[in-house]
């Protein structure tokens, strides 16, 4: 499955990247053309730069919010399984149906997040929201971290849940306020599963297509563009294989990079630990 599934087709956009092909004629051998082309590319470059601003700013965002609570869901309150229930829902929800929701609420005229804003909190000119160049990507940003959230804190929780209790026994015992337990008992012993939730968020941000496709389509202008849907424009509407076979060169290149970055000081972190 690997073998035919990924590494094929892996092996297979590699040597496309050095061809052009549009699927009706002959492969033509080109070598580093598309790659040259790509940084002739406007798009390409607001792309890549979106691509990498969403992924600064929903990487931290989604981890505060998915650690936050589940410290919270970790108490023993009531209803705490319902609650559980209630903010994984986004992550299990259809994103068709997610994305039809957000726009109704979103909607810069009609809609019931702009309503609040103008009636309760008295702003006299509430953001456009995705028909706005300059609001277009943050509010795809708080999508994926709304529909997202809901994954991750189960991670935590199971997590905070595998932490022994006889180290807070012990931090109680020592006069450690609630404070200095969370910071060093708590935070300490997620650092495993800190990681692993930036490494997956951090590709997840990445590959970011299927918000940006229901939401924005890479508009405003190019203002919402990223990576993967640019990528998905050039082979599949334009149909530019090789070229967007460079792109995802590039991508995963970009990918590895990061991916090698947080290893390193992931270990590092926890050697000094």
């Amino acid at each position: 499955g690997f073998l035919v599934l990924t590494l094929l087709p892996v092996v297979f956009s590699l040597a496309l990247s050095l061809m052009e092909w549009d699927s009706a004629n002959p492969i033509v051998f080109v070598g580093l053309e598309n790659y040259r082309a790509l940084w002739r590319d406007d798009t390409f470059k607001i792309s890549l730069v979106n691509t990498i601003e969403f992924a600064v700013v929903t990487v931290p965002l989604t981890m505060l919010c998915s650690l936050t609570l589940a410290l919270l869901l970790n108490q023993p309150i009531r209803g705490r399984i319902a609650f559980r229930s209630i903010y994984f829902f986004p992550y299990v929800a259809s994103l068709v149906a997610v994305a039809a929701v957000w726009n109704m609420m979103f909607h810069p005229d009609m809609g019931l997040v702009n309503s609040i804003l103008h009636t309760v909190f008295g702003v006299a000119d509430p953001p456009r929201w995705s028909a706005d160049v300059n609001w277009a990507l943050p509010t795809v940003m708080l999508m994926n971290i709304w529909k997202s959230t809901g994954y991750f804190m189960i991670i935590y929780l199971a997590a905070l849940q595998g932490i022994p209790h006889e180290l807070y026994e012990a931090a109680v015992m020592d006069g450690a306020s609630a404070w200095q337990r969370l910071r060093r008992v708590t935070l300490p012993m997620l650092t495993p599963a800190t990681f692993f939730v930036m490494l997956m968020l951090t590709v997840n941000a990445f590959k970011v297509f299927d918000q940006v496709y229901m939401l924005t389509q890479g508009g405003p202008g190019r203002s919402s563009m990223v990576l993967v849907y640019h990528i998905y424009n050039m082979a599949f509407i334009q149909f530019r294989f090789g070229y967007s076979s460079a792109m995802a060169v590039v991508l995963f290149l970009l990918v590895l990079f990061v991916n090698i970055l947080q290893f390193r000081i992931e270990k590092k972190f926890i050697s000094n630990f």
